[in-house]
């Protein structure tokens, strides 16, 4: 019996391939190492002192969900995580660890990880409390007379008046 794309048989056959593909445990599911390599990256990639593990434990979440969209990127995200896990990434100093960041910032992965953080962790909440960002402020009526001049962590600018040619 031959499939025709698109026909029922070859879109169950799909199906049923993509399904029991999903079971094949590639080390990105809940418990795996792969959400505590992820949180390390970043913590390297997005340094912040003050912040507690759950920003990055959401933002490692939302790029393994990334990760586990399609079979072939599920692969090559656990390859690169496992990669990270032999060379002992989570070992590493803060300094060691952002130097070889930087060796793979072109890679696919590198870029992909970067990409799904970089929304998931600035665009959260919590993230924008520690950060002391309000919020959107155009239901409140905009920022003018909400504390748009309150940068207390800003020097007081300089201002000279021009007195003409000299």
């Amino acid at each position: 019996m031959e499939l025709t794309k698109g026909s029922a048989s070859s879109v169950a056959v799909s199906t049923v391939a993509e399904d029991g593909y999903r079971r094949i445990p590639l080390g990105l599911e809940r418990g795996s190492g792969s959400r505590k390599m992820l949180k390390r990256m970043l913590r390297v990639m997005f340094p912040h002192k003050n912040f507690g593990d759950a920003p990055y434990e959401r933002a490692a979440e939302a790029v393994l969900a990334l990760a586990c969209e399609k079979p072939g990127r599920q692969v090559a995200f656990a390859a690169a995580i496992q990669e990270l896990m032999n060379m002992s990434f989570e070992t590493l100093d803060d300094d060691a660890a952002l130097e070889h960041l930087k060796g793979i910032a072109q890679t696919d992965f590198f870029k992909q990880v970067q990409g799904r953080a970089l929304l998931a962790f600035y665009d959260d909440p919590e993230v924008w409390s520690l950060l002391g960002y309000e919020g959107e402020s155009f239901d409140k009526g905009g920022y003018i007379d909400r504390g748009f001049n309150d940068l207390d962590w800003l020097p007081d600018p300089r201002i000279e008046e021009y007195g003409g040619e000299q």
